[in-house]
């Protein structure tokens, strides 16, 4: 019974593939739709969706836009995702309080890791571009009662 439960593994795990066909994309910066409202665009940020939606179950792609002067409270996602930055320097720090002297400054091209459940906080001096992966539903859970500045 359990070869043929591995042997029937694969079969099913190529079948649940063939369900999901994505489409392709390509579009240039001219392209790229912001909204304010999204999953992740709260007050003051701006959401393009690339693929997929982080609000729904299955991989997404994301950009956020924030302003100068932002800053987002210690707060949780439910997934895992991967950060990077493309324009601007973006200031982010773990842990379950804001702390300056915790905050990582990472200019465009840099890279990193949000650990599902992992409080961390942002901030941004300058406007800042950032690029979003990870596998929804995703969100947002603020530490406390803190929330968006």
């Amino acid at each position: 019974a359990l070869v043929l439960c591995c042997l029937g593994l694969p079969v099913v795990a190529s079948g649940l593939l063939a369900d999901s066909k994505p489409e392709p994309v390509a579009m240039t910066p001219l392209e790229v739709k912001w909204e304010s409202q999204g999953a992740l665009a709260t007050g003051g940020i701006e959401q393009a969706r690339l693929v997929g939606d982080p609000s729904k179950p299955g991989p997404y792609t994301i950009r956020l836009r924030f302003p100068a002067g932002y800053k987002l409270a210690p707060h949780t996602h439910p997934d895992y995702r991967e950060v990077t930055i493309l324009s601007g320097t973006w200031y982010t720090g773990y842990g379950e309080q804001a702390d300056p002297a915790l905050l990582k400054a990472l200019p465009a091209g840099s890279f990193y890791t949000e650990p599902a459940n992992l409080p961390h906080f942002v901030e941004v001096r300058e406007a800042v571009v950032i690029q979003v992966s990870g596998v929804g539903p995703s969100g947002r859970a603020f530490v406390g009662a803190q929330k968006t500045k």
